[in-house]
């Protein structure tokens, strides 16, 4: 792709724009919120933001108290 540099104004050639997505499992954010119980600690054990994290729960429909205190959401299947 070509972009127009913002300083100088000339075409640059880059490979892509922007950070690619992380596209962490429900599963192990799930995990890392039951084993740290903090959201700051899951995060940086899964290395994303806790921002990240909110965002896969709210888009799954699920609640941070749910899925800490209750063990709600995603079940680990027991072996």
């Amino acid at each position: 792709m070509i972009v127009q540099c913002p300083h100088c104004g000339k075409p640059v050639a880059v490979n892509s724009l922007g950070r690619r997505p992380l596209n962490i499992p429900l599963k192990n954010v799930c995990e890392a919120l039951r084993t740290y119980r903090s959201v700051v600690a899951a995060a940086r054990e899964l290395n994303c933001s806790p921002g990240y994290i909110f965002n896969a729960l709210k888009a799954n429909g699920l609640k941070l108290r749910e899925v800490i205190a209750n063990g709600k959401g995603y079940h680990l299947s027991q072996s």
